[in-house]
């Protein structure tokens, strides 16, 4: 096994020393694997549970979508300090305590979760294409294998670079739906009062199903398992207890404020839905559906606008080609780590594409690529992500409460009682999430 999580990025990011004062040139040395993170939390699943709210219960639901960020800022900092302690990342961590047989299956039930991230990214991307291009879905998908150059064209650059490189996509992002909420003239003080919980969302069934699919489409077994290991790509002395505290301080820092963009973008999408679709979910089913509403006067009205259209199609290319590097990086931490394999990236990345389009293709042409069908294996995607998800965060949790592995920075009794609480509460609600949806 190798003896670095991510060998080819470890320790490679020169940080300040401890004595240097300035906190915003430490942040900026800091900052970036919380880019990659926050990725994770703006995919199509994310996208078709955001815009469903928004226009089923207009501004209602902001607060859900609040409350589920810090949710997973939360667990985020769990996996960061495990990473930033331990020097391993969560797979090798778990690796070393079980065995081979539980190993094997964790690792079995993982692989399958990066594959289901994977499909979100593959639908998403064949979708914007056919948004754009009317590059029919078949061709789409089948296109979206060559994603692997794209990866391996990033990858030469460094970790540093594809760090910037994602900062800049999910900040064009941010700017094309903050233009299109701009574009629809929402209404300011609703907003506002969307972000206060309303006691409806648990008495309305129908409100708290759909908040459910929201709070199980936010938290994702691959960005723990990624953060673990991003969180070392810093260059510091972890013999110093001095330096080891400021990492993990500045590495949360990255997150928080990567997560908070992931958080505007996500409720951006809200407000767009609860602004043109409210009322017209019926006239929502399905992303595609809404490129075409927001061209369509009879769905919008006034507000229909081609240039609108084709942002919304962008931002979704831009997502679903910048997950690509983040679903392969999480997807060779998790083989490296439980199956102690090291395979070359690209065929890393061609096995685990392959893998995800050989059922995305007989499923299209059973179904004659339909749309609609498509975008619900999204729906089931999450699913498959609800049941790998407490396998990923007990685990966590358990494991920054031993001081063996932790040292002093191990969890303090109430940080393993408030981590325990919420995890428990996450897998009720993804049982939940599962019993709803189908």
């Amino acid at each position: 096994m190798s003896k670095k999580s991510l060998d080819e990025i470890n320790g490679s990011v020169v940080v300040p020393s401890v004595y240097e004062k300035s906190f915003f040139k430490k942040f900026l040395a800091y900052s970036g694997p919380g880019a990659l993170v926050a990725v994770g939390y703006m995919d199509p699943g994310n996208w078709l549970t955001s815009l469903a709210g928004g226009s089923r219960y207009k501004y209602q639901l902001l607060s859900v979508l609040l409350l589920s960020i810090l949710v997973a800022m939360i667990m985020q900092s769990f996996s960061i300090k495990l990473g930033v302690a331990s020097r391993l990342d969560l797979a090798q961590a778990i690796s070393v305590r079980v065995k081979r047989p539980a190993r094997y299956l964790l690792w079995l039930l993982n692989e399958i979760a990066m594959m289901a991230t994977d499909l979100t990214g593959v639908i998403g991307t064949a979708l914007s294409l056919k948004m754009i291009f009317n590059l029919p879905l078949m061709w789409g998908v089948i296109l979206t294998i060559f994603d692997v150059f794209i990866v391996l064209w990033f990858m030469r650059f460094g970790i540093r670079r594809i760090e910037v490189i994602v900062v800049i996509a999910i900040l064009m992002v941010g700017m094309i739906f903050a233009i299109e909420v701009g574009h629809v003239h929402p209404a300011l003080v609703q907003i506002l009062q969307g972000f206060v919980p309303d006691k409806s969302i648990f008495t309305d069934q129908d409100k708290l199903i759909l908040s459910l699919g929201i709070v199980g489409a936010t938290i994702m077994p691959h960005n723990i398992y990624l953060h673990s290991s991003l969180a070392q790509s810093r260059r510091y002395d972890y013999h110093d207890f001095r330096q080891v505290k400021e990492t993990l301080r500045f590495a949360n820092w990255d997150s928080i404020v990567h997560l908070w963009a992931a958080l505007i973008i996500n409720c951006l999408l809200l407000i767009l839905g609860g602004t043109v679709f409210f009322k017209k979910s019926d006239q929502l089913a399905s992303l595609m559906s809404v490129f075409q509403g927001l061209n369509n006067t009879a769905v919008v009205g006034n507000l229909a606008n081609p240039i609108m259209s084709y942002l919304f199609a962008f931002a979704l290319l831009i997502t679903g080609l910048i997950s690509s590097i983040t679903s392969t990086l999480s997807g060779q931490i998790v083989m490296e780590g439980y199956l102690h394999i090291k395979l070359p990236l690209w065929q890393r990345r061609l096995l685990t594409r392959a893998i995800t389009l050989i059922p995305i293709l007989i499923i299209g042409f059973v179904v004659n690529f339909d749309e609609r069908i498509f975008e619900n294996m999204i729906v089931y995607a999450q699913v498959v992500l609800s049941i790998a998800l407490p396998f990923t965060l007990f685990p966590l949790i358990i494991l920054t409460n031993d001081p063996k592995i932790m040292g002093r920075l191990v969890n303090k009794r109430w940080q393993t009682i408030v981590g325990l609480c919420l995890v428990l509460i996450i897998t009720v609600l993804n049982i939940q999430l599962i019993v709803s949806t189908f």
